[in-house]
């Protein structure tokens, strides 16, 4: 979680300082695209908040009530996040567009727009970068589109996007801007911030989505089943890999259900023994393994009750 929590306190920072400005610049020229990227600063900095407390929360340890700890506190309150996005900075933004359209009004002290959407940009892409050099890393030779679809800890996601959207907001809101002054057409404010919601909507959908997969539980990364298969299926006494079920509980907890088929010759202690080392090997080179069922099953059984698993 660490490159998470470096993500989350630098978007935190450049939010709380892109807001503030933001405000004051909206309150001076009382222009909705400014007015809507200053309430998608502020929701943005409610989000971090948001995103640290759930990081918080779910690094409280095991209880009797939650025997495999508090996780997937991470994917709840991503996936509140992607709501607050959607309800809050989109929501107002398309209500502040479509009232001035319906009755535009001219940008007043337009060059504090200009100042304000510059200072802004500076902010928002120092956060911007350190969210994208953390999701770089971690995406490896995997499309970007692949890599926030497939990620397990949303947090640095969720950064990224936030960012990416600011600065295209900012551009929207520069056009916005720009085109009331020189064309002579407040309506453009309004439009420009009904753009901004729509974007800010296109964001909210594709996070609510990618973090309801994980609040109602994914497998485990590719990478992850197929090594836990060659580790199993390379075990000295076990004679056939029938299968195995993989259930991500938060980004770095993980829980393996394996079935496997062992030597008929084996005796109890025997069988123990080799279902000791497997699981040793397997949480040596996978620690984010919190819990490993191994059951052993001869594979007509396995397939037998595999395919009527999911004839259900």
């Amino acid at each position: 979680m660490e490159g998470s929590r470096k993500v989350l306190y630098a978007g935190l920072v450049g939010n709380v300082l892109v807001a503030a400005t933001k405000f004051v610049a909206a309150s001076v020229t009382q222009s909705a695209a400014m007015l809507s990227e200053a309430v998608h600063s502020l929701v943005d900095t409610s989000n971090e908040v948001l995103l640290l407390y759930g990081a918080r929360r779910a690094e409280r340890p095991p209880d009797e009530a939650h025997p495999l700890g508090h996780g997937r506190e991470v994917y709840f309150w991503s996936f509140v996040v992607s709501l607050v996005i959607f309800a809050a900075g989109a929501g107002f933004s398309l209500y502040q567009g479509v009232l001035h359209v319906i009755a535009p009004h001219p940008i007043e002290s337009v060059l504090w727009s200009y100042v304000v959407l510059g200072a802004s940009v500076l902010f928002e892409s120092g956060s911007w970068w350190v969210a994208f050099h953390e999701f770089r890393r971690r995406k490896g030779a995997r499309g970007y589109l692949q890599a926030a679809q497939e990620t397990k800890d949303p947090a640095t996601v969720i950064v990224f996007l936030e960012d990416s959207a600011a600065l295209v907001g900012l551009a929207l809101a520069l056009a916005g801007t720009a085109g009331s002054q020189y064309l002579d057409m407040p309506v453009l404010d309004g439009v420009a911030s009904i753009a901004i919601g729509l974007l800010l909507g296109v964001v909210a959908a594709f996070l609510a989505r990618e973090n309801k997969q994980l609040l109602i539980g994914e497998s485990a990364r590719p990478e992850l089943v197929e090594s836990i298969r060659q580790l199993a299926a390379q075990e000295k006494g076990v004679a056939n890999f029938n299968g195995l079920l993989t259930f991500q509980l938060a980004p770095r907890e993980v829980v393996v259900a394996l079935s496997l088929d062992f030597d008929r010759g084996l005796r109890a202690a025997e069988l123990q023994a080799t279902v000791d080392q497997l699981e040793s090997r397997i949480r040596r080179k996978h620690p984010e393994i919190i819990l490993l069922l191994v059951k052993p099953q001869e594979p007509d059984v396995y397939e037998r009750r595999h395919a009527t698993r999911w004839q259900r």
